[in-house]
């Protein structure tokens, strides 16, 4: 098993906008931004009192199927759709939609239902102001997560309950994503049961790259709409002729074709498109329409299907005082290079290195994270942040204990962080200091009561220093003879003051966990 070198914050910064206005002129929002100091608004409360930022809202009538079928047959050409899509909610998609908001574009935006208002994140209110000038916002999951590697349970509670939360919000949620495009016909079946129309993969279409000897397009009517064939993710070395090219060759049979981009950024971003390349495309492709018919339609258009009732995913299992709630507590379950059910955390300035000692405490491994060039932050191995597969659940008003046996070069704490009713993670609060010891030594904590609206947990020992730590054998049991009445225990109540934290299952992490 292979050290991994991490950086990260615990104090995201959050960028907050809401709808404040709608009009036939354009979409006003407010955009403020989170700091350590002060508990930043949750995503559904109101906008920051910054100045609004308008956002032009498509000027002309929303095109359909059916008019761009007669369209094109007026024109004597095979109808043409081109579906454009963003995947992740990043935050500099947001430089995208102004582009396409001004050619009155719709695009297709999958968004993980937890990771909105995180840090690099597109928030509640751009959301919503996208929404409202004609663009589809459809699933990704909650967490960004591997739906072949989860278990069957944790699949559905991904797809399910990121359908209901996006549903919850106001958004029609007819079209799914498959994280890292990886999909079996169980999850398949799984996105169809949640209430979705469409389920869309990508790189079965002839790319710039790849699948040279592919079809150009999917069908219209696609023979297997949980099974979406699209062309493979853009690349930062995709030019403006590939992109032209693409629609160039669906344009030869008439057909689909979806496009799929991540990052929109001038430099520095992986599966990026910069602003201008974008620009100069989405200008071109626009004017397609009046010269060859080539239509632009959202994913959810195209498919026409409407939109269902949402679905809610299986409980995951209740923490109790008899059992160990902590799964793979010793590390010993390998999936890859990582060990199931753990995730590397940490944040600030300091370069982490999270691997493995032999023997551990009582199995044949512990783990360990090294320090070094400190400036500011920590590092820690997590529970990873799910819906239950591996992240234990927890009940508002309860406390629970802590345990960790550890040797460290210095003093360490738990980290503790909590899921929100919404599905995404927040920085909740620290347990006390335990000492340096070079022999294992067992650190217990017991939590203050779980505030409102959360359901479940995720800690771990940290370093914030430069040295080492190892950890092995980690616990969570519910605390069953909880002393003190109701005030006592409202007294000790501690608040979530951190910012939705992103640590959703990164390319990186999905090879690893496969041996890649």
């Amino acid at each position: 098993m292979n050290g991994h070198r991490t950086e990260g914050r615990r104090w995201p910064l959050l960028a907050l906008a809401a709808v404040a206005a709608l009009s036939i002129a354009g979409v006003a929002i407010s955009a403020g931004v989170g700091t350590e100091t002060a508990p930043p608004p949750t995503a559904d409360s109101a906008a920051s009192e910054d100045a609004p930022i308008a956002v032009p809202v498509m000027r002309k009538p929303k095109l359909t199927l059916e008019q761009a079928r007669e369209d094109a047959e007026a024109l004597g050409r095979p109808l043409t759709v081109v579906s454009l899509t963003f995947d992740d909610g990043t935050a500099n998609q947001w430089t995208a939609v102004e582009t396409l908001n001004r050619l009155a574009m719709p695009a297709t935006f999958y968004v993980p239902s937890g990771h909105v208002d995180g840090p690099d994140a597109l928030t509640l209110g751009q959301l919503r102001a996208m929404e409202a000038a004609g663009h589809e916002i459809g699933g990704h999951t909650v967490n960004h997560a591997d739906l072949v590697a989860a278990t069957p349970d944790e699949a559905v509670r991904q797809i399910c309950d990121d359908r209901s939360r996006l549903l919850d919000w106001g958004f029609d949620a007819r079209s799914f994503a498959y994280p890292f495009a990886r999909s079996t016909p169980a999850v398949q079946d799984a996105v169809r049961d949640c209430g979705y129309s469409s389920g869309r993969l990508l790189g079965a279409l002839q790319s710039p790259t790849t699948c040279l000897d592919c079809p150009p397009v999917e069908d219209l009517v696609p023979a297997a709409p949980f099974a979406l064939r699209a062309l493979a993710q853009v690349e930062t070395s995709w030019t403006l002729e590939d992109f032209q090219a693409a629609v160039l060759r669906a344009e030869q049979t008439g057909g689909w074709t979806q496009i799929t981009f991540h990052n929109v950024c001038a430099s520095g971003c992986e599966i990026g498109v910069t602003p201008a390349v974008f620009e100069q495309f989405t200008t071109w492709l626009a004017a397609r329409h009046a010269t060859h018919g080539t239509a632009v339609l959202t994913v959810g258009d195209v498919i026409g299907a409407p939109t269902g009732p949402a679905v809610i995913g299986p409980a995951d299992p209740p923490t109790t005082a008899d059992a160990n709630a902590v799964r793979n507590p010793g590390f010993e379950e390998d999936t890859g290079g990582l060990p199931s059910c753990w995730m590397l955390g940490g944040y600030g300035g300091n370069a982490a290195v999270h691997d493995f000692v032999s023997p551990g405490r009582t199995g044949g491994v512990a783990a360990r994270v090294r320090v070094s060039d400190y400036e500011d932050g920590d590092a820690k191995w997590l529970q990873r942040f799910d819906l239950g597969e591996c992240s234990p659940s927890v009940e508002p008003g309860a406390r629970y204990d802590l345990g960790s046996w550890y040797t460290a070069t210095g003093a360490t704490q738990f980290s503790v962080y909590l899921r929100n009713d919404r599905g995404a993670w927040q920085y909740w609060t620290s347990s006390s200091w335990f000492p340096r010891s070079s022999s294992y030594r067992l650190a217990t904590w017991t939590t203050p009561p779980v505030p409102d609206g959360y359901d479940a947990i995720s800690f771990g020992l940290n370093v914030f220093h430069d040295g080492e730590l190892v950890v092995d054998d980690v616990s969570l049991r519910l605390r069953a003879d909880a002393e003190g009445s109701d005030a006592d225990a409202a007294d000790e109540r501690v608040d979530v003051a951190g910012g939705v934290e992103v640590h959703g299952e990164t390319e990186a992490d999905r090879a690893r966990r496969a041996g890649g």
